[in-house]
């Protein structure tokens, strides 16, 4: 994960920000919450939050004592910072290939943590569709390898989808593909 940044930003705790908040932008993150996720002192990460925020890659704004932070996607270079985040998770790789390989693809979920911008080592991932389940867990054990990331994945019909959905929505989620829309909303999108 790290190694994609490591030429570009030299603080590993700067990455771990830009990953955080730059992989699902709608959530926000304060200090205190970042330094307990990141095992780091509340003064180092403070340091990078204000730097980040300096150049405009973060906007904040107080909520009581408290400052939140997210993702500037205003700045010039959120999508290519966006992009990179994708990119060092995997994310592109697992989507692209499920469209190519696995059938027919309706709606694909990254949900739980990294829908929330934590890497923890487990891609969680929602599929909707018909898709050829032999052929899903042979591509999940190779993009596992690829990405060093574990992969669950939860796969439902449209009807299981809808009659889900009121207890899915209560769990952070970021839509990356929509056959509608045939699009990937991964990266550079």
């Amino acid at each position: 994960m790290d190694t994609i940044f490591t030429g570009l930003i030299t603080s590993k705790t700067r990455i771990r920000i830009l990953m955080r908040l730059f992989l699902n932008p709608d959530r926000q993150a304060y200090l205190r919450e970042l330094s307990d996720e990141f095992g780091a002192s509340p003064s180092l990460v403070s340091d990078e939050l204000q730097q980040l925020s300096r150049v405009g890659l973060l906007t904040s704004e107080k909520s009581g004592r408290q400052i939140n932070y997210r993702a500037n996607t205003r700045h010039a270079l959120f999508p290519e910072l966006q992009s990179m985040v994708r990119k060092a998770l995997g994310m592109d790789r697992i989507v692209d290939s499920i469209i190519e390989r696995l059938g027919n693809l309706k709606l694909a979920f990254l949900i739980d943590d990294y829908a929330a911008g934590r890497d923890t080592g487990l891609v969680d991932l929602l599929l909707v569709g018909d898709l050829d389940r032999k052929n899903l867990e042979d591509l999940v054990g190779k993009t596992e390898k690829y990405i060093e990331r574990k992969i669950r994945t939860l796969v439902l019909s449209e009807a299981e989808y809808e009659a889900m959905r009121p207890k899915l929505k209560d769990r952070p989620s970021l839509l990356i593909w929509d056959a509608e829309k045939r699009e990937s909303r991964g990266p550079g999108t």
